[in-house]
This record gives structure tokens, C-alpha cells and sequence, in this order.
């Protein structure tokens, strides 16, 4: 008798140990700085615990602990990559364009888990949704852009679309889910003669963008030459109009002075402008003043006296410097 008891006593003691072992080791937690928590009651998801440290909780099998990583996790889609080595997948890179070209292409979406509880509760599979969110996006998107824009400049726009497309898609699905970064890889025709020919028609393009661009600039070459030559005879043209208005105003003013001095002595100032006029016309003709009877007036000949004084004298014999 006393030996049973003696069993049941171990055996009860041993119970309340694993008891209090399991209430102890399984009523705290520590949460890294790379991770982010949520607590399960009786498998109900209550609340996340984001702050690293250590924490407390209600013990086994009362409430448990999920966590679940805060990194940024990359979807490759359209190829596979594993130990340095890439496989494409062409069922899910092979997509048709808005004007009706197949290309190939793949892309690399960065995303993170926003909210544990919706990632771990609302959907089985939250990245295979994500998969097919992404691949839904890329094709809607490729499917209304054109070739040209796939392949070359409107590469921007397009990672841009089918990031909001899929941030959209992926709110509507609410999985707990959000999308930081859109990439294409690589945009692609599906062969080497497809290939061949669009870089002919790109190569003709550069070459008509170039002669555009030649032309464009022989153009304003000359529109700025054209303006030039404008405005330098715009400029001339003002000149001369100032120029003719000053020499205006300067014949108003002397004829306004002499018809004022006219206006005072009208037979003198006559006299006088019939003498100017007659010089100015004849400027070499001798003038003789003739009185009323025909004879002419005795005056002091001042025009032979000049011309006496610009004859140089004539040098003799014996004359020079050193007498």
C-alpha cells in the first residue's frame, strides 16, 4: 500500500513539473528585428507584436505564437533561378502586344507581408495569388502597349502600370500582402529573324528621327539668320527714318528763318536767294551787275585778285637758299 502511494506521488509530482515546465517555457517569446509576431488564441488570430524583445502570453495550448519574417521577398516570374543558374518558363513569358506582336517577358516583383494575420489566414496559398496577380497584371498591361514601347523607352511606364494593377488586384484579394517594387527583366521578340527585322525597322526609325532632327536644325539655322538680317534692316530702316525727320526739321527751321527775315525785307531776302540760287547752279560763271540803262556797275574785281593770289610766283635765276 505504501509502495502505491509512493507511484502515484512521483507519478502526480512528474505531471505538475511538465505542467509548470510548460506553463514557464511556453508563456514568453522574443521577437528579432527582422520578424514580426501574432498571437493565436485557442487558434484565433488575435493581434501582431511588430517591436523586437521579449514578450509575454498566455501558456500552451491556450495561445500560441506565429512569426513570420518583416524582409522584402522577390517573385521571379517568367524564369526560375537556383544556383546561379536561370531557366526560363516560355508558357508564362509568352504574351501578345496591343498592335498584335508576341514577346517574351519576364519581370521581378518585391513585395513584403504587411499584415500576418490575412497572410496566414485569409488564403491558402497567398504567394500563388500573388503569382497569378502578377501574371494577369504584366499581360493586361503588354496587351494594350504597343511593340515599340515594350521594347525600347516606354519600359518605365509600363513596370509603373502593372505595379498599380497589381497593388490593386491584390488589395481586392486582401492576402495580407503589399508590392514595393516592379522590374522587367527582359522584353524580347521570340526569334532571331522576328528579332532581325524589328532592329531594321528600328535602325530606319533612328535614321529618319536623325535626318528630322538635321532638318529641324537647318531650319532654325536659318530662321535665326532670317531674323537677324530683320531686325539689322529694321534697325537701318529707324536710323534713316531719324535721320530723314532730323534733316526735316533742320529745312523747316531755315525755311521758317527765312521767311521770317523775308517777311521783314521781302526785296532784299529775295535778292539775295536769287544770287544763292545762281551761284549754287552756276558755281564758275562770272556775274556782272547791270544798272537800268544797260551799263555795268563799276565794282572792285575780288575774283581776279584770288585767282592772281593762287598763281605761285615764278622762281629767277641766282634765287635759292644759299644767298
Amino acid at each position: 500500500m505504501i509502495n502505491l502511494k509512493r507511484i502515484y506521488t512521483i507519478i502526480g509530482l512528474t505531471f505538475l513539473v511538465l505542467i509548470l515546465g510548460t506553463v514557464v517555457f511556453t508563456s514568453w517569446y522574443t521577437v528579432d528585428e527582422s520578424e514580426q509576431a501574432i498571437i493565436l488564441t485557442f487558434g484565433k488570430a488575435d493581434e501582431g507584436i511588430t517591436e523586437p524583445g521579449l514578450h509575454f502570453k498566455m501558456p500552451w495550448p491556450i495561445q500560441d505564437v506565429e512569426k513570420l519574417p518583416k524582409t522584402t521577398f522577390s517573385l521571379q516570374f517568367g524564369y526560375d533561378q537556383k544556383d546561379g543558374e536561370i531557366t526560363d518558363i516560355p508558357k508564362d513569358t509568352k504574351m501578345i502586344t496591343g498592335d498584335e506582336n508576341i514577346v517574351l517577358a519576364d519581370l521581378v516583383v518585391q513585395w513584403q507581408i504587411t499584415d500576418p494575420s490575412k497572410f496566414l489566414f485569409n488564403s491558402e496559398d497567398p504567394e500563388q495569388i500573388l503569382y497569378n496577380s502578377t501574371s494577369a497584371s504584366l499581360r493586361s498591361i503588354i496587351g494594350s502597349s504597343a511593340i515599340d514601347d515594350a521594347l525600347t523607352s516606354g519600359k518605365a511606364e509600363i513596370e509603373a502600370e502593372v505595379r498599380d494593377l497589381l497593388t490593386t488586384l491584390l488589395e481586392k484579394y486582401d492576402v495580407g500582402i503589399a508590392v514595393t517594387a516592379v522590374k522587367l527583366q527582359d522584353v524580347e521578340l521570340p526569334n532571331e529573324e522576328v528579332r532581325k527585322a524589328f532592329t531594321n525597322v528600328t535602325d530606319a526609325r533612328e535614321t529618319m528621327n536623325t535626318k528630322i532632327n538635321e532638318a529641324n536644325k537647318y531650319r532654325n539655322q536659318k530662321m535665326n539668320e532670317a531674323q537677324g538680317e530683320k531686325e539689322a534692316l529694321i534697325s537701318r530702316a529707324e536710323g534713316d527714318k531719324a535721320a530723314r525727320i532730323e534733316i526735316a526739321r533742320g529745312d523747316v527751321a531755315t525755311f521758317n528763318a527765312l521767311y521770317n527775315e523775308y517777311a521783314k525785307n521781302p526785296e532784299i531776302t529775295r535778292k539775295r536767294l536769287i544770287l544763292e540760287t545762281l551761284d549754287e547752279v552756276l558755281p564758275n560763271t562770272e556775274i556782272y551787275i547791270m544798272k537800268d540803262d544797260g551799263n555795268t556797275m563799276k565794282y572792285l574785281p575780288i575774283r581776279q585778285i584770288e585767282k592772281q593770289a593762287q598763281v605761285p610766283p615764278v622762281e629767277t635765276e641766282g634765287s635759292g637758299k644759299g644767298e
